[in-house]
């Protein structure tokens, strides 16, 4: 495994499933499902900043044991743990922390905030909403509607692409509303948040109550517009063995892999918007 992170910074990898029918009891086993949504989420030494970064879920990579394929595939091979491998291997970034979510999770943690605000970039009509419209623009979703806002891929021409920014889109609404609603430096709010979403959720056995509490009263200061996006960089799409698949692009990977190496994605992300 790579060696730990920048002392004083915390590396989460989080993981969509595409399951309906809920996380299983025993972690790490998930079914054979695939991850629909992984991503990578770094928090700063300072606990300042946090970079949420994205990988397409067609990544092309190696999966240590099983050859090259799509990323997603790491979560139906071998569970959690060669997700986790495989995206340390990818980054060459230790992973502290994983947290499996299904996808109905979105819609717990939706309603229990009561709706989230999310900028959304596209106007369309979402495939599991018929007669339903998002309009471009800010928009507030509930538990159902935040589901199809993160699922939806078939109304874009560039399909996942889009389906990615918008789940983006929605955790950096969830963030904002967590920040303005929730006192992080509460444990027992924490809690509460966390008990919504517990059904679907799996999470290491280091991702304790204690940890999650601390990790998120680290985080009381932490301005809204300090929680960045982006998306492991691709050169496009193209077909490899018949399979329709996302191209990493190699040298602005080792970028990213330097810029996680000395805690520094803050200043990337600053380059990236300039």
């Amino acid at each position: 495994r790579p060696a730990p992170g920048p002392e004083g910074t915390v590396t989460f990898l989080l993981l969509g499933s595409d399951s309906r029918e809920g996380i299983a009891e025993e972690f790490g086993q998930v079914g054979g499902t695939r991850s629909d949504a992984i991503i990578v989420a770094r928090i700063n030494a300072e606990r300042d900043h946090i970079a949420l970064m994205s990988i397409m879920r067609d990544s092309w990579v190696e999966i240590p044991g099983y050859g090259e394929n799509k990323i997603n595939a790491a979560l139906s091979f071998g569970g959690v743990k060669l997700a986790v491998e495989t995206v340390e291997q990818l980054l060459a970034t230790r992973i502290d922390h994983v947290a499996v979510v299904d996808f109905e999770g979105f819609r717990s943690l939706t309603d229990a905030l009561g709706g989230v605000t999310v900028t959304n970039e596209k106007g369309f009509s979402p495939s599991e909403l018929p007669g339903e419209f998002f309009p471009a623009g800010e928009i507030t979703l509930n538990g159902d509607s935040a589901l199809a806002f993160v699922r939806d891929r078939m109304s874009f021409s560039d399909g996942d692409f889009q389906r990615v920014k918008n789940q983006q889109a929605f955790l950096r609404g969830l963030a904002k509303g967590l920040l303005e609603d929730v006192s992080l430096a509460n444990p027992g709010q924490v809690l509460d948040i966390v008990g919504a979403v517990a059904p679907h959720l799996q999470r290491d056995p280091g991702l304790t109550s204690d940890v999650i509490t601390g990790v998120a009263g680290s985080l009381a200061g932490l301005e809204p517009e300090n929680l960045e996006s982006f998306t492991a960089p691709t050169t496009g799409t193209g077909t490899i063995r018949g399979q329709s698949v996302v191209v990493l692009d190699q040298a602005a990977l080792e970028v990213v892999k330097g810029h996680f190496a000395d805690d520094s994605l803050r200043e990337y992300l600053a380059g990236q918007s300039g």
